[in-house]
């Protein structure tokens, strides 16, 4: 099973990125965050001839999720459920195959000392009690995205210019680490662990991709069960050197299942 990540940064914008590179990588799956579109307006039509089960939630301009999946999910979930801000343009999970797969985007925070930062901490706090509620940790299990958040030092260039970034700042990094303490492990670092690369190289810095100045902040994790089977992962750097491309690109993983 092939499993694929990506910030779209405005599907209606990537469409021919997304086309080219599922045409040409055939992942089994594909999610996708920050489609920018609401439902009404969603790209159907255009995607169809990829032959993918597309299932989506969006809203107008901001946010977005949608999975991608060669085969019809046997079950689909919008946000949260705890009671609170359902987040369904933040949060989708299927089941494929039997297999959860779970596909976040997380939100960014702003800044460390605005309430969008605070929501962001709770944000992780609340994932981990939907994990808690949903999934478990020795069965299998996926969760994949932009999680708006580089665990080490080597995730992103200059560390110690982004101690207050809020993408790198210490209670972020807790944040997500707790989460993962769940029962989750980052099946890139597990194969490579000492391999720098990057998902994420900013607009605003127009050199940042020949210079690789960029952030590791997009992530596939699995359960025990398939981080125990993951075969390959890599990121594919050419998509961000498309026509008008995202700021993000395009990280997968292979399991034996």
């Amino acid at each position: 099973m092939k499993i694929a990540t990506f910030n779209v940064n405005s599907l209606r914008k990537r469409l021919p990125i997304v086309m080219e590179w599922l045409d040409r990588q055939k992942p089994d799956v594909l999610c996708l965050q920050e489609t920018k579109v609401q439902d009404s307006e969603f790209p159907l039509l255009a995607l169809t001839p990829s032959g993918y089960e597309i299932t989506y939630r969006g809203m107008k301009s901001y946010n977005g999720v949608a999975i991608l999946s060669r085969k019809k999910p046997e079950a689909v979930f919008y946000g949260f459920d705890d009671g609170g801000e359902p987040e369904d343009a933040r949060l989708l999970r299927v089941v494929i195959d039997g297999i959860p797969i779970v596909n976040t985007y997380v939100p960014q925070g702003f800044e460390i000392d605005s309430p969008k930062y605070a929501y962001k901490l709770g944000w992780y706090e609340r994932l981990r009690k939907y994990f808690e509620k949903h999934l478990l940790p020795d069965a299998p299990a996926i969760w994949c995205g932009d999680m708006n958040v580089a665990p080490r030092p080597m995730d992103v260039h200059s560390p110690d210019k982004h101690l207050n970034h809020v993408c790198y700042h210490v209670d972020a990094r807790k944040a997500y680490e707790k989460t993962l303490a769940w029962g989750f492990q980052d099946v890139f670092v597990k194969l490579y662990p000492t391999k720098q690369q990057y998902t994420f190289w900013d607009y605003r810095a127009p050199s940042s991709l020949e210079a690789n100045k960029g952030w590791r902040i997009d992530h596939i994790l699995s359960t025990k069960p398939l981080a125990d089977r993951c075969v390959r992962a890599d990121v594919d750097v050419e998509p961000r050197r498309a026509k008008d491309p995202s700021d993000h690109t395009f990280l997968w993983a292979e399991f034996s299942v």
